[in-house]
């Protein structure tokens, strides 16, 4: 499975981006879905996940309610909306992909990596 990422950018804070995570090689309706990201000199950390029917979404207290991760299975893509962004958010985004239906939290349950987009908030 191939994952690439985009919609990253430059942002001011109280910006909304949306990322875009496309994936092929694989049977995208049946892995569940996740966003990681990591700032610099920080350690990589959850973001969001979706199950694979989308019936089940979970997010980092950081990013609730101003975060919001959907997905098309029809186009075999994987979406981040963020609202309201804060220099805090400056990180490179990754999307990841995992061999079960079920979404979590761990970045050791995911199979598949993309390569990730650099978002950049300025205040």
């Amino acid at each position: 499975v191939q994952l690439q990422a985009s919609g990253g950018g430059l942002a001011q804070a109280g910006d909304s981006l949306r990322l875009s995570c496309a994936a092929s090689g694989g049977i995208f309706r049946n892995y569940a879905m996740g966003w990681f990201r990591q700032a610099p000199g920080k350690e990589r950390e959850f973001v969001s996940t979706i199950s694979a029917s989308a019936g089940y979404t979970y997010y980092a207290d950081s990013v609730k309610g101003r975060f919001t991760i959907s997905r098309d299975n029809a186009k075999n893509t994987v979406y981040l909306r963020m609202n309201s962004l804060k220099p805090d958010d400056t990180a490179v985004y990754y999307c990841a992909a995992r061999r079960s239906l079920l979404p979590t939290m761990s970045m050791s349950a995911y199979d598949y990596w993309g390569q990730g987009t650099l978002v950049t908030v300025s205040s």
